[in-house]
């Protein structure tokens, strides 16, 4: 038979929901073979255009049926699944029947439609079912008695250069290996299961256990689905019978591939990683790359010498047949419509361009039965004896060692002695009858489960349904609930659980989910440490579950509760159908990650799609690090891009979407990007598998293992200094904030700009210009100064620096000070200074609405860690450090109110204050505070409530002669505007009597004159109170009654467990009470004490010293408001107790 080239076809699916959403733009079009592609970016750009055996419209123009099947509309172009099967499918299957080996692979990157073209979905289905159901039509109607079919069906994945049997429960650890026929010259996979199938029901009844297999073993996190091939390989055995008697076999093997997404992962992330080389990630789809190509090369016959790299992967290895050998190949490329995804659409359509090229030169496999069995009786007895004789014998090649020529020595005896029990295998199975095979394999096929696929039921019960990145392996497993409770956990806990789960994050017993007349109910075991999440928020105690609930168990297994007794319970927001990509979304939204796409940009878009893909993979590195006590713990950071190094606030460039992983020993830290994330993901996978096959990984080299690095200078955060003096030639000054990523306050830096000349030298005063267009055309120059900073976290004392890139003399120069060591306050006094040979309009622009942003950086170490922290494991290490950054993160906004009292020292000791002594990190969940303050807030205002109901119920109770509304009023209102906060409360306080007394500036008097007459001595505006402010007398007043109420509050006043006064609610209500009326020895006492606590000694020391400081205030304060109703009758004798009862009501009705 003459070469035929590659069959290539095209398909573009619909939008999805997630386009849909976001306004996406549609940028393929196709005139019948032809297929077009425009830049979103250049709109005035010629479309990119290709053409193909067959391009596939299937992206609108369809209708639903009755049945769920979809079809063209009127007049429409669309391509069904029928249409598609007609033109490919149907040559597969006509070729396989003639005798041809065919194969049929789908490429395109993860969601684009490829498992749709091949598998289906629903009552679509696709190219592989209808090829198998057609098939055994045609059988079924042969009349020929002479003629009888055999039919053979396996199923196997390749991950991670791995191949596991889907059709076994039992995988060798490393996978099945890949071998080699000595006389065919072809890779076949050594004991994979290949099951003997006598109708499509068992096809599909096999289809739906490898599917299942698939499924679970992506939730297991040994193998990830868009990152694995499928290969369904389907023997087809003719087997005719000749007048004579004797027999001719005619054999078509069948390969249908689906190969992993095509999508490139991000090398610029990954460039200089050290084990980006030990990565599989897409590597067969590389080696798969340079298989098209070299084998287009051979045929357009641009080279004449070319060695087709067959071997560099398992998937060029087993479709070496079928690219370039004996098979009709057809290839359909599944393309994704939306603007988004351009870049990767186009280089799925230059792959195609590139595979159409390649020619095969497919034979009819037609040999006597006969003559195949004695071929491998007489191949066997050949490699008997072989092996009899000492094995091979091989001549020294040139450039072999000895230990070289040994090593291939055993491994071609290796490969004889598989290839030998390969043959005796096969002489088994032809003396074995057909029937009694197909009467074997069917027994076992009725016993099948493969999760619970009776629908009857699914009405009737509530049942667990799983979700799956992957939509073809979602609701492939459905756990049913029974009455009473269902266990939830691993097979090797005793009891076993009904729901046996495994992978990470799994403990043995896990939950418990109950159900009670339909009424579901799901709690955690206690004290086993389980995670597991409702709606993607952790679940605490025990919850009701609602219809369509999302219910996340450990890591990675994800399903929803379907109760059909109960579908009221739903929520009416919720879509028709739930999907993987909505709880991920869910997952995302809790934790703080905007999911809405209105208003947009494309860059912004992209960043949100990589943050949904990131959030799940390092949910699983964390549990991973967990499992292997690797005491690391990981999290997604958005960087904007000011906050990037060399960033420009002014440039709208998309945020960076990177991992910060965190040494919980020592607080090191480093951000990935993430193409290098994403590479380390999967060799922690790999180190995974290898843990759980049983290897010893306790000993590898740090080099290797993935979960270390070697430290690394750390991004404290970044100033903005804008240059907008420069345009009037005027100095500038200034402290700059320096902000993290996350725009948290992490320290100063004091930066000076100062224009000068050439040689740094300050120009004089007089240069200053009106107009900055005059500097149009000159020279300018000016002098960078970074003076000093100030850094708020200790752990960054170990060397601090600056760096910043500017324009100088027209080259980007890189710019960076001295590192200054040992300090929190490093004083740099580098200066630079920046030349402009010709100041033009641009620098001007520049200098009105640019900045140079100056990045701090902070030297790290690999420190020797607490003691006390190396007896915790990672997940107690995790756990300590989100309380202790929690904690810490509440204290910073108590303390904050003081801003305005307290320096930045007692500030900077406020936040260092930590559990371990490590600085208080302000990276914590913004979640879990979230939720912390809003439960406090809550309680406050419950006890609000209770107070008011209070006040209430007692002036109910009053008889109607002692009712007065405006006390009743005012006691009302002062619950309800109460902050809740006594620390705020009192600091206030504090802050007004200190004010009042730099008002009245008290002197000091040895007499024992009364406070009162000392006031009209030395103020004489303050004799008549018509003379009084006022604003004054309301602060005299105010002044008057929180005293007051001080001394009378003892209720916030709790025992700590050194036996000291402190805090009540943990974080910073303190009771002044006690040092309003201790002498000063008991306050100094005091003091002492509460310095052991360390928190609070700032701020308490600081209240006992004001507390000294307003005692003459307040007795001053307290007696003109005792003698104010009649100061010019009171010849310095005290009021009564009547009066200070008038005054005590006055001050409450004037406040």
């Amino acid at each position: 038979m003459p070469d035929e080239s590659v069959k290539v076809a095209v398909r573009v699916r619909p939008f999805n929901q997630r386009e849909k959403d976001r306004s996406a733009k549609l940028i393929i079009k196709m005139q019948g073979q032809m297929t077009t592609i425009a830049n979103p970016e250049t709109p005035n750009e010629e479309p990119k255009s290709f053409s193909f055996d067959y391009s596939y419209w299937s992206h609108d123009g369809f209708q639903e049926k009755s049945d769920g099947v979809l079809e063209p509309a009127g007049g429409s172009s669309y391509a069904s699944q029928r249409r598609v099967f007609e033109d490919l499918g149907q040559g597969v299957l006509d070729n396989a029947f003639e005798g041809y080996n065919c194969s049929l692979f789908a490429y395109g990157q993860t969601g684009s439609g490829k498992s749709y073209s091949m598998v289906g979905y629903g009552q679509n289905k696709g190219i592989v079912p209808i090829t198998c159901d057609e098939m055994f039509k045609t059988m079924d109607k042969n009349a020929d008695p002479n003629k009888r079919f055999e039919v053979t069906f396996s199923m196997l994945e390749i991950y991670n250069e791995q191949v596991r049997d889907l059709l076994s429960k039992d995988n060798p650890k490393g996978g099945l290996n890949v071998r080699q026929n000595p006389k065919l010259g072809l890779f076949y996979v050594e004991n994979l299961k290949r099951v003997p199938v006598g109708s499509y029901a068992e096809i599909e009844k096999r289809t739906d256990q490898g599917t299942a297999s698939r499924t679970v073993a992506s939730t297991n996190m040994n193998a990830t689905s868009s990152r694995a091939h499928t290969v369904v390989t389907i023997t087809f055995d003719q087997i005719i019978k000749s007048e004579s008697g004797s027999e001719t076999k005619k054999s078509s093997v069948m390969n249908l591939v689906d190969l992993a997404g095509s999508e490139r992962a991000d090398s610029t992330g990954a460039t200089g990683d050290r084990l980006k080389e030990g990565a599989n990630i897409n590597k067969s789809l590389s080696a798969l790359g340079n298989v098209i190509s070299a084998l287009a090369d051979l045929s357009m016959g641009t080279k004449k010498k070319i060695m087709v790299p067959y071997r560099d992967s398992v998937l060029t290895k087993l479709l070496q047949n079928a690219l370039g050998g004996n098979s009709k190949t057809i290839m359909i490329a599944a393309l994704s419509p939306a603007d988004i995804n351009y870049d990767e659409t186009l280089s799925t359509l230059r792959y195609a361009d590139r595979a159409k090229k390649i020619k095969n030169k497919a034979v009819v496999n037609e040999n006597p039965l006969d003559k195949l069995i004695r071929e491998l009786k007489e191949e066997n007895e050949r490699l008997k004896k072989a092996m009899e004789g000492g094995g091979v014998v091989m001549q020294e090649g040139a450039g072999l060692t000895p230990e070289e020529l040994d090593k291939m020595r055993k491994q071609m005896e290796e490969d004889i002695r598989a290839q030998l029990m390969a043959n005796q295998a096969m002489i088994a199975e032809n003396a074995q009858s057909w029937d009694d095979k197909l009467a074997e394999a069917r027994t076992e096929t009725e016993k099948i489960d493969v999760g619970g696929a009776d629908n009857s039921r699914k009405s009737k019960e509530a049942y667990l349904i799983n979700l799956n990145e992957d939509p073809m392996l979602s609701g492939v497993i459905c756990h049913f609930l029974n009455s009473g409770e269902t266990s939830v956990g691993r097979k090797d806990a005793s009891p076993v659980p009904n729901i046996c789960l495994s992978g990470l994050s799994i403990q043995k017993q896990h939950a418990v989910i109950f159900n009670k007349k339909g009424v579901i109910e799901i709690e955690s075991v206690s004290g086993s440490g389980s995670k597991t999440k409702i709606n993607g928020i952790p679940l605490t105690g025990r919850k009701a579950l609602c219809h369509k609930d999302r219910i996340l168990f450990g890591s990675n297994h994800m399903y929803v509760l379907m109760n059909p007794l109960k579908p009221e319970t739903a929520d009416n927001s919720l879509p028709k159908e739930i999907t993987w990509e909505y709880a991920q979304k869910e997952i995302a939204q809790v934790k703080g990650f905007a999911t809405g796409s209105a208003g947009l940009s494309k860059e912004q878009q992209i960043v949100q799609e990589q943050v949904l893909e990131i959030l799940p993979m390092v949910s699983e590195v964390n549990a991973v690090s967990e499992e292997l006590n690797k005491q690391k713990s990981f999290e997604v950071v958005l960087i904007s891009a000011a906050a990037q190094e060399g960033g420009d606030i002014t440039q709208s460039h998309a945020s960076k979407v990177t991992v910060k992983m965190k040494n919980l020993l020592n607080g090191n830290t480093w951000l990935w990007e993430r193409g290098k994330f994403i590479t380390r993901r999967y060799l922690i996978q790999e180190l995974y598998q290898k843990f759980l096959d049983g290897e010893n990984i306790s000993n590898i080299p740090k080099e290797q293992d993935p979960f270390w690095e070697p430290t690394e200078d750390v991004l404290i955060g970044t100033s903005n200094l804008f240059l907008q003096s420069l345009s009037y030639c005027l100095d500038f000054e200034d402290t700059l904030n320096i902000s993290d990523y996350k725009g948290q306050e992490e320290g100063h830096l004091k930066v000076k700009l100062e224009p000068c000349d050439n040689k740094g030298k300050p120009i004089d005063e007089e240069a200053f210009v009106d107009d900055p267009h005059e500097l149009l055309n000159k020279p300018y120059h000016f002098k960078l100064t970074v003076e000093n900073a100030n850094i708020h976290k200790s752990r960054f004392s170990k060397g601090i620096m600056v760096k910043y890139s500017v324009k100088n003399n027209g080259k980007v120069e890189e710019v960076k000070t001295p590192t200054v060591k040992n300090t929190l306050t490093p004083t740099f006094n580098h200066s630079k200074v920046i030349s402009i040979p010709k100041l033009k309009q641009e620098n001007l622009d520049f200098f009105e609405s640019g900045c140079i942003t100056l990045s701090i950086y902070g030297i790290q170490e690999d420190t020797m860690p607490d003691p006390k922290l190396l007896k915790l494991n990672t997940r107690e290490l995790r756990e300590a450090s989100m309380y202790q950054d929690l904690r810490a993160l509440t204290i910073n906004q108590e303390l904050r109110q003081m801003e305005n009292m307290e320096n930045s020292t007692a500030n900077a000791s406020g936040r260092r204050a930590t559990m371990f002594g490590n600085e208080i990190a302000s990276d914590t969940s913004h979640l879990k505070t979230e939720v912390v303050l809003l439960q406090r807030k809550y309680e406050r205002l419950q006890q609000k409530e209770r107070r008011m109901q209070q006040i209430c119920e007692e002036w109910s109770k009053k008889p109607d002669g002692e009712k007065q509304f405006e006390p009743f009023y005012r006691a009302v209102s002062a619950v309800a505007n109460s902050t809740g906060t006594r620390l705020k409360t009192r600091v206030q306080m504090l802050n007004q009597m200190l004010k009042l007394q730099k008002t009245v500036a008290l002197p000091s008097y040895k007499d024992n004159s009364s406070p009162m007459l000392r006031l009209q001595k030395e103020a004489p505006g303050l004799q008549r109170q018509k003379t009084m402010d006022p604003s004054m007398l309301s602060q005299v007043l105010q002044g008057q009654k929180y005293v007051r109420q001080m001394a009378l509050d003892k209720s916030s006043v709790i025992e700590e467990k050194d036996g000291t006064q402190g805090d009540q609610d943990s974080f910073g209500s303190v009771d002044l009470e006690p040092y309003m009326n201790a002498d000063p020895e008991d306050s100094a006492d005091r003091s002492k004490r509460f310095t052991q606590n360390g928190n609070r000694t700032g701020l308490l020391s600081d209240i006992n010293t004001k507390r000294e400081v307003l005692k003459p205030a307040r007795n001053a304060v307290s007696e003109y408001s005792a003698n104010k109703k009649t100061p010019s009758k009171s010849n310095g004798k005290r009021p009564s107790s009547a009066d200070n009862n008038k005054t005590e009501s006055s001050a409450c009705v004037l406040q």
